[in-house]
């Protein structure tokens, strides 16, 4: 028997749909302006330390998504598990935190996707300057609103024509560096390239984990599909597993692949194109200016394409929690003609844009390159509410809910909750060290406490708790109790 699913949905997407799914959310424009970053991290072509330990970081992440999607699978992901976990000591304080957190990191992934942009741009227009290029991320940004600004049809045939474009720029970097691949280039590490007892090798690994944790954040795509999912307790798990291992893969071939063919010291100088274009700089190397000019202009439709894509979704995460009555009603309004929520477009493009701005300007002064700056505040952001909090849920709802029916346990309980915690809070405990000047602890502490006060704010308007009676909904417990629950047998 399928898991109780919400009005209005349809349990049709399968393991592979799942999978390429999340597939799709996890190779945008990441891999074609990480790599230099990854190399600056390390010092060197020992950077693919960070993509295996990026990898090891989301599959033990990626275990508490699937225990906590498969006994609970509903649309909306950390937030119905937030919801379900912390209703019974601080009430709708968890969700409404997650939305507002939301409202930052969601636009500040797609402030990275418009930087991108602007740097393989560059490559087509080398006099670019950082005003013209400020100029044409808010332009881009403009255009993307208006476009949204309209009923969206057709959103999947668009997900697989940019899933075909992703697939072909990232095949012809693969196989045009591995047309003229010198071994001694990306299997030559510098003297003492691992030293444990080395302080700066942990600050290096630190910047290295974070990079390698954005590039790989997409994994829990399926799960905020919940509602849509067949047979959640063994397709969510699966899905999840598959989908890193085989990104894992496609990063490993890139990665290796550039070092092969463009010095590294080369992508550490600004003044470099392989600094801001690594794969226009291999495809210019080994197949021509044509093909690099070619495959530039796929890369710019990706990162256009994921950019429209992010900000189709995120601006439905408000509308959702305040349609449930989590957050403030005003993103809970739909367009009267076209029926996509306003609030939650107009506010999220807003933040978008001024996290590519700030990002610019805060990386020059600080001696970071923007998209470091970018991913470094939005993993800092996210660790708190989503990453560390997940983590708790799964604890919690052992104790609070121990009747709920979980056809997929997580494997080897705790431990990989554990190496997740550890992961997460290395990544958390670096990130000033790792970019002084930018102070994306303080940064996140802010907004988080910001967060509490509009909390407050919020459910003195609604009477809720503190100023009312905690509503205990316990939603997935109830419907299974009353004999629509799921029945699938384990997995884990």
């Amino acid at each position: 028997m399928e898991p109780p699913v919400s009005a209005g949905f349809t349990r049709r997407i399968g393991l592979f749909q799942a999978t390429t799914i999340n597939m799709s959310q996890m190779c945008g424009i990441g891999p074609f302006v990480t790599i230099p970053l990854m190399v600056g991290a390390f010092g060197g072509p020992q950077a693919v330390v960070g993509w295996i330990a990026g990898a090891l970081l989301a599959l033990a992440d990626g275990l508490v998504w699937a225990e906590l999607g498969a006994s609970l699978p509903g649309a909306g992901g950390t937030y119905v598990y937030l919801r379900e976990a912390f209703q019974y000591r601080s009430g709708r304080l968890m969700p409404f935190l997650f939305v507002w957190t939301a409202m930052l990191f969601i636009p500040l992934i797609m402030s990275t996707g418009v930087q991108g942009l602007v740097q393989y741009l560059s490559y087509l227009w080398p006099g670019m300057t950082t005003g013209q290029g400020d100029i044409v991320g808010v332009a881009v940004l403009a255009l993307v609103v208006l476009l949204l600004w309209r009923k969206v049809e057709n959103i999947g045939r668009a997900t697989v024509v940019l899933w075909g474009v992703m697939i072909v720029s990232v095949g012809a970097v693969i196989l045009a560096s591995f047309t003229d691949f010198h071994p001694s280039m990306a299997f030559t590490w510098p003297a003492h390239a691992i030293e444990l007892t080395h302080g700066q090798f942990w600050i290096g690994f630190a910047a290295g984990l974070t990079i390698g944790i954005y590039d790989y954040l997409g994994y829990n795509t399926a799960s905020y599909l919940g509602a849509e999912i067949k047979n959640p307790g063994r397709v969510m798990p699966r899905a999840i597993i598959l989908s890193i291992v085989a990104i894992m893969g496609i990063y490993l071939l890139m990665q290796i692949g550039v070092l092969g063919v463009i010095h590294w010291q080369d992508m550490l100088d600004p003044d470099s194109v392989a600094s801001r274009s690594v794969a226009s700089a291999v495809l210019e190397q080994t197949w021509g200016k044509g093909a690099a000019d070619t495959v530039t202009v796929l890369i710019l439709i990706t990162a256009f394409a994921s950019v429209c894509a992010g900000l189709l979704g995120g601006s439905r995460v408000p509308y959702d929690a305040a349609r449930d009555g989590m957050f403030f009603r005003a993103f809970g309004r739909l367009h009267p003609e076209h029926g996509f929520p306003v609030v939650g477009l107009l506010s999220m493009g807003a933040i978008t844009a001024g996290g590519f701005l700030f990002a610019r300007h805060i990386g020059n002064v600080a001696a970071h390159p923007p998209l470091t700056v970018l991913i470094t505040l939005l993993t800092s952001v996210m660790v708190i509410v989503q990453a560390l909090a997940q983590i708790a849920a799964v604890i919690v709802l052992r104790k609070r809910q121990p009747g709920l029916a979980r056809p997929y346990r997580m494997l080897l309980y705790p431990l990989p909750a554990v190496v997740a915690a550890i992961g997460w809070t290395v990544i958390y405990g670096y990130a000033d060290k790792a970019n002084p000047g930018v102070h994306p602890v303080e940064w996140s502490l802010a907004w988080v406490a910001l967060g509490c006060v509009a909390f407050l704010v919020w459910s003195k308007a609604e009477g809720a708790w503190p100023f009312g009676p905690k509503e205990i909904r316990e939603e997935f417990l109830e419907a299974q109790n009353a004999g629509t629950g799921a029945d699938a047998a384990p997995v884990g």
